[in-house]
């Protein structure tokens, strides 16, 4: 079992965390235009890279998002960032 930094309530049990998405991955637009081959990409594609990657995911007990930082070789989470304007960053 890993322990999660949320930036808001401080560590937790892996348990209480859900992945939201990709950090960085653009929406594309305008949604008019957009191919359901594009549009499809989009929604099911993910770069799942190997090491160090950045993440965003939701604390399920406070509901805030945020962006993690991970190695998905190690499982180390080296930072977690509040996606709120007053920026908070909880390090490891």
């Amino acid at each position: 079992m890993q322990i999660f930094t949320c930036p808001f309530c401080g560590p937790r049990d892996e348990t209480e965390f859900h992945f939201g998405a990709e950090a960085g991955k653009v929406r594309p637009e305008p949604a008019e235009t957009i191919s359901a081959e594009d549009w499809s990409q989009y929604l099911y594609s993910k770069a799942n890279p190997k090491g160090s990657t950045r993440e965003i995911w939701v604390h399920t007990t406070c509901g805030e998002f945020f962006a993690m930082e991970r190695d998905t070789v190690s499982h180390e989470v080296t930072a977690s960032d509040s996606l709120r304007r007053e920026t908070k960053r909880v390090k490891k």
